[in-house]
């Protein structure tokens, strides 16, 4: 838990070098290639996204990496789209609730500068978000803000860092409204407010803290909002994502995981519920699918969790490529470089999807499903490009079936590695 890669998508699956495929199973890759052919659509064909999403409230979009351009530029595109197409007005993404708060305020009331937010909000494992293709996504909103009537909102559905404004906010409203509570609640902030200021800063103290303190932060977090959750929603809510984020760090591996998983959809869930505003999830594939390809190390995903929660209002898109070039933290140095996926090897997943008619396409995976052939290699595991935030290729043969983890998927031939601010 303590590891620089801590809040990004901590597994990844590929194949090594390519080998030659068997006669037998060229001929049955074809069939799947037929069948997959018939229902995928190119990119500049986003009416197919509208027939995909049409009955969703949440629509995850995924991406396979964390820092490839083509993933963030065409989500950004889609959401364009949906935005135009069907009244979503929601991004969320996989950053801190506070970093979502200032953001939100940025894109309705121009509040701020843009490049400054990122830079103070998006550090640490947030901060592959600082890049130029996130940048241009919320310029954009802002810009059509300007004139539109229902603006666009950013939410950020992590917990990895709570900004001291979202505890200024819980105590502002128990000042003005419940005064007898406000010493205490300050008390069992304390603490968690003397924490260094800025976000690396946050993370990094709390995270070496000895684990009694930690476990006595939660404790304390958890009971301030005990004390507001009769509030009004908002209000509750931050209490909330407080006491999940002391907790989170109480927790290490698979706990650590299946509670961070189950906050980020309890949040992006609320949000949902509470705006009533169709929404966008922005997250790793490893997240907004519904099963993971690491269920040792990541048991249950947002994406299974919100499913339960929303049922067939939920859909989820994943990100496949069949290779280029990524940023990740070199695990050696602890800095970020630029990495290739290499090649991926017969039988991978990304082996068969590449032989598709076009270079990059959408296709609806429950369509496709209804040719036997697919839905059997749709259902089947194989290795899946699942590309961390740390570079670590000793895991690059975690396999996953794609039918099980997603409605539908965009397929991209090749990425290049985001543009950093």
């Amino acid at each position: 838990m303590k590891k620089l890669s801590l809040l990004t998508f901590g597994l990844v699956a590929a194949l090594a070098a390519p080998i030659l495929a068997a006669p037998a199973h060229a001929a049955s890759d074809k069939g799947v290639v037929a069948g997959l052919d018939r229902y995928a659509r190119p990119l500049s064909d986003l009416d197919a996204l509208s027939e995909m999403t049409r009955d969703a409230s949440i629509v995850g979009i995924g991406e396979v990496t964390h820092g490839s351009k083509e993933l963030f530029t065409v989500r950004n595109r889609m959401f364009r789209h949906l935005v135009r197409d069907q009244g979503f007005t929601t991004i969320a993404l996989e950053a801190p609730w506070s970093a979502g708060v200032r953001l939100d305020e940025y894109v309705r009331t121009g509040k701020g500068d843009l490049r400054t937010i990122l830079r103070e909000d998006f550090q640490h494992s947030y901060g592959f978000w600082q890049t130029k293709e996130w940048l241009d996504l919320y310029t954009w909103m802002r810009e059509y803000n300007r004139t539109a009537r229902d603006k666009l909102r950013v939410m950020g559905f992590d917990i990895g860092d709570v900004h001291p404004d979202q505890y200024g906010r819980v105590i502002a409203w128990a000042e003005k409204n419940k005064p007898a509570i406000v010493p205490d609640l300050r008390r069992r902030y304390a603490d968690l407010l003397a924490l260094p200021g800025g976000t690396a800063e946050r993370m990094n103290a709390i995270a070496a803290l000895p684990p009694e303190r930690r476990k006595t932060l939660a404790e304390n977090a958890e009971a301030a909002y005990r004390l507001v959750e009769k509030a009004p929603p908002i209000v509750a809510q931050e209490a909330r994502v407080i006491a999940h984020m002391a907790t989170m760090y109480t927790l290490d591996g698979p706990a650590m995981h299946s509670h961070r998983d189950k906050a980020m959809a309890e949040n992006t869930w609320w949000w949902n519920r509470q705006t009533g505003l169709k929404t966008v999830a922005a997250a790793h594939n490893g997240h907004i699918g519904y099963v993971s390809a690491w269920p040792e190390m990541y048991p249950v995903t947002q994406g299974a969790h919100l499913r339960a929660m929303a049922g067939k209002s939920y859909v989820a898109i994943g990100t496949t490529i069949h290779g280029g070039r990524f940023r990740a933290i070199d695990p050696k140095t602890g800095k970020v470089g630029v990495f290739d996926t290499g090649a991926p090897g017969t039988g991978s997943s990304e082996h068969t999807l590449d032989k598709v008619g076009h270079r990059d396409y959408l296709v609806s995976l429950r369509q496709a499903g209804r040719n036997p052939a697919v839905r059997t290699w749709l259902d089947t595991a194989r290795p899946t490009f699942t590309i961390p935030a740390t570079y670590m290729p000793e895991m690059f043969t975690k396999p996953l079936a794609l039918g099980k983890a997603y409605d539908s998927l965009i397929h991209l031939h090749r990425v290049k590695a985001a543009d950093p601010l």
